[in-house]
């Protein structure tokens, strides 16, 4: 029966083509359960597939697709629900963009009151565009922080706090100011404080912001036992104001909105499932590892299911745009959701997010 479904193309079912009518019923069964959550039976199928077969045809289609691993049953219905193999023969195959053109009316305005009001904050557009995708696809918004191509130290200031914490103040490109908490082992008095400021600035100033890393790291390991105090309080101090993870955005950094919008799909809704997920997003590493992966991404790149390659994603999809500043891709904006999403309207969403959130960060230089 197979042959029902497959117009077979040298190498079996793994290298075949749906029919016309498997294709119609696949997409009918797709967009069906996008927009309900519950397994789609053959009576829905014929009415939305708009076929004149009769619901046995519909049901050996099916059958046939689940054969092919394009659909699966639960085991609590006769309905059938799309396999991520499914859903990506549905996105490469079947799926009908919406063109941005036709996007609502309401996403266009918010995004030109994100977008069009000059701001010159890097980090401020970041968190803009990562709310809009949140509140406009019901998702996770997920955007990395633009990375410097040209990334220099200019100066280095310590200014002291309360409870043995300094604040770190770095100055980029002789106009970016990045800010850092760090605790510190013991109080400083503001004059050990210049002191080390005067050291790391004279070491650092004018190098590039990875070279400052591996040097940090490289002076630690080869001079400890030759490094008075100072250069070792200097040094330790540095360390956690160049780390490339903790609080606060910088480089290397993703900045995420909307997760609680997971929690209202039944197919998240487990609580362990739930915590492992949320684990991740406030973890941050395997989500920006994942993104990074999208830098050399021509335009949307998507990951369903386990494609992502992170067992905490099996059961979500990762729509991801790199976005570019003087023509140069410096970060990657997406959202995360369930497998289960309006691919047609994400897609467009995140695009065009990109190219707009790209063309305001070139305004703000």
């Amino acid at each position: 029966m197979i042959a029902e479904v497959l117009e077979l193309s040298g190498g079996g079912a793994g290298g075949a083509l749906l029919t016309d009518r498997a294709q119609r019923l696949l997409t009918a069964l797709v967009g069906a359960y996008i927009r309900d959550g519950q397994p789609v039976g053959s009576r829905v199928l014929t009415r939305e597939s708009g076929l004149t077969v009769s619901a046995a045809t519909v049901r050996n289609v099916m059958a046939d697709l689940e054969d092919c691993g394009f659909v699966t049953s639960p085991h609590t219905s006769a309905g059938r629900v799309p396999t991520d193999k499914g859903y990506r023969f549905f996105v490469d195959a079947l799926m009908k963009l919406k063109p941005a053109a036709d996007l609502d009316r309401d996403v266009c305005r918010s995004l030109e009151q994100h977008f069009g009001a000059g701001s010159d904050d890097p980090r401020q557009l970041v968190s803009s565009a990562s709310q809009f995708l949140s509140s406009f696809t019901r998702l996770a918004g997920v955007v990395t922080v633009p990375r410097q191509p040209h990334a220099e130290v200019t100066q280095i200031e310590f200014v002291g706090l309360s409870e043995n914490r300094v604040l770190a103040i770095l100055v980029v490109n002789g106009r970016e100011v990045q800010n850092r908490i760090l605790q510190l082992a013991r109080p400083y008095t503001g004059e050990e404080l210049r002191r080390a400021a005067t050291y790391l600035n004279e070491e650092f100033c004018g190098r590039e912001l990875h070279d400052v890393r591996g040097q940090l790291l490289k002076q630690l390991q080869d001079t400890r036992a030759t490094m008075n105090q100072l250069m070792s309080d200097a040094i330790s101090m540095a360390q956690q104001m160049f780390a490339p993870t903790g609080a606060g955005a910088v480089p290397g950094d993703v900045v995420i909105a909307g997760e609680t919008n997971l929690m209202g799909f039944a197919e998240l809704s487990n609580v362990e499932k739930l915590r492992r997920l949320f684990d991740a997003f406030n973890e941050k590493r395997d989500i920006l590892h994942l993104l990074d992966q999208c830098l050399q991404a021509d335009r949307v790149q998507i990951f369903i299911g386990h494609e992502s390659g992170y067992g905490i994603l099996d059961d979500c999809s990762v729509v991801t745009a790199p976005y570019m500043v003087d023509n140069e891709v410096v970060g990657v904006l997406g959202v995360i959701g369930p497998t289960r999403m309006a691919y047609e309207r994400v897609i467009p969403i995140v695009d065009i997010t990109a190219r707009l959130l790209g063309s305001a960060l070139s305004q703000a230089r």
